[in-house]
């Protein structure tokens, strides 16, 4: 089945680009545009669409605003923030708003389709100069609230080694390799993780890693 695609964003000539790159592209189909925050949620509701390609800078409502309510609705819907900005408030604003993806706008065509892949089977992506800057972003951070504390105590310790390893970046075949289990095992823990914590993805589960003080920014 086709990976189904609403483009967001508030300049025409933009969203043009995007129509035209990803109709060439077998796999993909694009179902509908928005320009605005607002537009968007509606062409959520109205398309269902498996990816929202969301712009930042948005009249009326902006993308951050937009993909909270997306998020918030309960949708299925998995958003892939794209921007000129590489501003650390709007990383760190998307990813705690629900998003699943952030790439640059300078990326390429093939970076794109790949984030749009990865991020509809359920995975998530950061563009590398934004991992590294969300990672040393917790450098000297305050003492974690007590909430996240009590949120780890509900893995067991295997849960939190495999937690600890997606939080300086491995894949699950470095997981498999580090902690001598199998792929499918590495995959149950990963399920597992993420649905104790309620984590949306494994972008939110690195978050939570730092922001809970299981992982230290030096230790990545």
């Amino acid at each position: 089945m086709n990976v189904r695609v609403v483009i967001a964003d508030d300049q025409a000539m933009v969203r043009a680009g995007f129509r035209s790159l990803l109709k060439e592209e077998p796999g993909i189909d694009v179902v509908g545009e928005a320009a605005d925050g607002e537009q968007a949620v509606g062409a959520v509701r109205r398309f269902e669409p498996d990816i929202v390609l969301m712009d930042v800078r948005m009249p009326n409502v902006d993308g951050l605003e937009a993909t909270r309510r997306i998020v918030a609705a309960g949708s299925a819907t998995r958003i892939l923030i794209l921007t000129t900005f590489d501003i650390d408030e709007y990383v760190y604003e998307g990813l705690r708003a629900g998003a699943s993806g952030f790439l640059l706008k300078d990326a390429t065509p093939e970076q794109l389709i790949a984030a749009i892949h990865v991020v509809a089977e359920g995975e998530a992506v950061l563009a590398p100069t934004v991992t590294r800057r969300v990672v040393e972003a917790f450098a000297g951070q305050p003492a974690a609230p007590e909430a996240l504390r009590q949120a780890l105590t509900s893995l067991t310790p295997r849960e939190r080694d495999v937690l600890r390893l997606l939080a300086k970046g491995h894949s699950n075949g470095e997981i498999a390799h580090d902690l001598v289990v199998s792929h499918a095992t590495v995959k149950t823990h990963v399920r597992n993780v993420l649905a104790k914590l309620d984590l949306r993805d494994r972008v939110h589960a690195v978050v939570f890693a730092y922001e809970s003080g299981l992982v230290r920014a030096g230790a990545a």
